[in-house]
């Protein structure tokens, strides 16, 4: 199994890049599957539908969102509610009889009678959504679904500390084949096979402009870091120098067997 994974393209400028990268990646790397974040591709408010069924048109096959999901839930929720949407939701939010959160928190994606099971989690900590134990939601999730036939797991966990990050992957090694952490907007240089063979990485990074500060035009951020007075209107970057960032990893009997961290920088 050979997958794709891209993380967080960040609003029109990085969509193009995106899609001016992805028929070049699928030609060399031939996946079998493309997963993509989506959570910042119209705004830092979150994907609306017409620039999601833009990457759906592009045979990207799985959709992750990670805090910001619901903050234009308007523009978005008649994609979210259809039965065969490509978008999941993290799927430790909490819950309770009157109250369930809406949509998908998982997907199975199935090819040539193989599955390939995804989760999206949330850390509990730093991050705005006071959120169900992700440690906990894991060891539930695993054990829903003991008695399904699946080939591989992948989870994708949007976290700030990197000790969540390794105190995870070493407490479900072997049950998980391909762990990726992100929303610390840095490419890390920690990819590494456990002794079991499942494949971890602490995060992806973004695919944005080049020079910007998470995003941001330089000037338009300056007077945060002066004043610390976060009232002034962030400007979007324009810089037409991007890098678009991804991992490609193989998967053969539940255990990972490559990973390539690889990052494109070039001008549109």
């Amino acid at each position: 199994m050979k997958i794709l994974i891209f993380w967080d393209i960040y609003w029109r400028i990085w969509r193009n890049a995106f899609l001016k990268e992805l028929p070049i990646l699928k030609q060399k790397y031939n996946p079998d599957f493309i997963i993509v974040n989506v959570d910042n591709l119209s705004s830092w408010r979150w994907a609306i539908e017409n620039h999601i069924l833009e990457l759906q048109r592009s045979w990207v096959d799985l959709m992750t969102s990670w805090d910001h999901i619901f903050d234009n839930i308007e523009k978005i929720k008649d994609y979210l509610n259809n039965p065969n949407s490509k978008l999941i939701r993290a799927c430790n939010y909490y819950e309770n009889d009157e109250f369930k959160v809406p949509w998908k928190w998982y997907k199975i994606l199935e090819k040539n009678s193989k599955r390939l099971l995804v989760v999206h989690l949330l850390s509990a900590n730093w991050l705005r959504d006071l959120v169900y134990n992700p440690f906990l939601k894991l060891q539930e999730i695993l054990k829903d679904f003991e008695n399904e036939k699946l080939d591989w797991i992948i989870v994708d966990f949007h976290k700030e500390f990197t000790s969540e990050m390794y105190w995870m992957a070493l407490s479900f090694d072997w049950k998980i084949s391909f762990w990726y952490w992100t929303h610390t907007h840095i490419q890390s240089n920690d990819e590494l096979i456990l002794d079991n063979w499942t494949w971890v990485i602490n995060d992806i990074w973004m695919s944005w402009s080049l020079f910007s500060v998470i995003w941001a035009d330089l000037s338009s951020v300056k007077s945060r870091f002066f004043t610390w007075i976060n009232k002034w209107k962030i400007e979007q970057s324009l810089d037409n120098r991007y890098v678009v960032n991804w991992a490609f990893i193989e998967i053969e009997d539940f255990k990972c067997i490559n990973i390539e961290k690889i990052r494109i920088r070039w001008k549109l």
